[in-house]
């Protein structure tokens, strides 16, 4: 299992998708799924639900992940032949001088290019701590001229990412580009894979989402074609085991899967998720009878879109199922190997405990 998420993951981080342009990973994970007896189809804004049937008398799951990633948009391109940008996600402008980025102008045809960063030699003092906004960033990608720019299909619009690369650094662990969030699209295959075969299970919507780095609102438009009653989202949690980040909480880089118990993004969007009390219960029954480490988090700063599927309908209940991830939302996130494996586990063996006797009450987790 380890080995089939270090490949497809690989794989995953180095095909772009830009928010809003995620075609390519979709259709990449399509392939994964293909020889599995699911029912598979694309939404318009193009989401991959993929529904694997079951107990019709048990709560039935939507377990998803988001294939976009953050990045850029062309915004104007100079006479001289240099490109401006636009943000388009989190993106941490301290992290973006000397980065190498990808245009997106189709698959045979990207162009590579790299964010311009001043001279140290002509460097002034006052310049050498600061933090240059996005709006004056510039990439260049060797042209001459604005005619040079174009002929290598480079206009308004284009979609530009980090430059899509995977180090290993050891056996468990690989840094790349948008391990955020491919390590969860990667496990939600293996899952697909195992529930596939023999053995009790509920009805599953596998779900491949869009927009999330944009605004937070693909999954939510597949919930409400599927209206599920449980929703499970994978995504990262933020590590603590760097000196950096150790007032963030416990969460550690190998010590296995982690449970959100609160999050709240307090930046201006007033949303988060809590989870509905069945299921912090059903994963940590699940993580002692399995032997699997489980961790736990709550953290404000950050939202995942169960934040806005749990608003679907009726209400669904929802919970936020983590990996630990390092340097998160710049070009180079670390992630382990085996804390992906055992969150794959622990789904699985999660999920077939989801029969008709499972209970949604509140009432019956307090």
């Amino acid at each position: 299992m380890k080995e089939r998420l270090r490949s497809l993951l690989k794989t995953l981080m180095l095909t772009p998708g830009l928010s809003g342009h995620e075609d390519r990973v979709r259709r990449r994970i399509e392939k994964e799924l293909a020889d599995l007896p699911l029912a598979l189809r694309t939404d318009r804004l193009g989401n991959l639900i993929a529904t694997l049937e079951g107990d019709e008398g048990a709560p039935s799951v939507m377990l998803f992940a988001h294939t976009d990633q953050l990045g850029f948009m062309v915004r104007k391109i100079e006479e001289n032949g240099l490109v401006r940008i636009e943000r388009l996600g989190g993106i941490p402008e301290k992290a973006l001088p000397a980065q190498a980025v990808l245009f997106c102008v189709g698959e045979g045809r990207d162009v590579q290019g790299v964010i311009a960063n001043k001279s140290h030699h002509a460097t002034p003092p006052e310049e050498k701590y600061k933090v240059t906004p996005y709006q004056e960033v510039f990439i260049d990608v060797g042209a001459e001229d604005a005619a040079g720019v174009k002929a290598l299909g480079i206009e308004i619009g284009t979609p530009v990412v980090y430059d899509p690369r995977v180090i290993e650094l050891n056996e468990n662990r690989l840094i790349g580009t948008s391990v955020d969030d491919r390590a969860g699209c990667a496990v939600i295959v293996e899952v697909a894979r195992a529930l596939a075969a023999e053995g009790p299970r509920p009805t599953v919507h596998f779900v491949f989402a869009v927009l999330e780095e944009f605004n937070l609102q693909g999954a939510m438009v597949a919930a409400r074609a599927i209206n599920p009653d449980i929703a499970i989202q994978l995504d990262l949690a933020l590590n603590a085991d760097t000196p950096d980040m150790t007032q963030r909480g416990e969460v550690a880089l190998g010590n296995g899967p982690a449970m959100s118990l609160y999050s709240f993004h307090g930046r201006g969007t007033l949303n988060g998720t809590i989870p509905h009390p069945a299921l912090p219960k059903l994963f940590s029954d699940t993580a002692s009878a399995e032997g699997i480490n489980l961790q736990r988090t709550a953290h404000t700063g950050a939202l995942t879109d169960s934040s806005y599927v749990q608003l679907v309908n009726e209400g669904v209940a929802c919970i936020d199922m983590c990996f630990p991830c390092r340097y998160t939302h710049t070009s180079l996130e670390m992630c382990d190997l085996r804390d992906l494996e055992a969150l794959t586990k622990l789904l699985i063996a999660a999920i077939r405990r989801v029969d008709a006797k499972f209970s949604l009450n509140r009432d019956d987790y307090t």
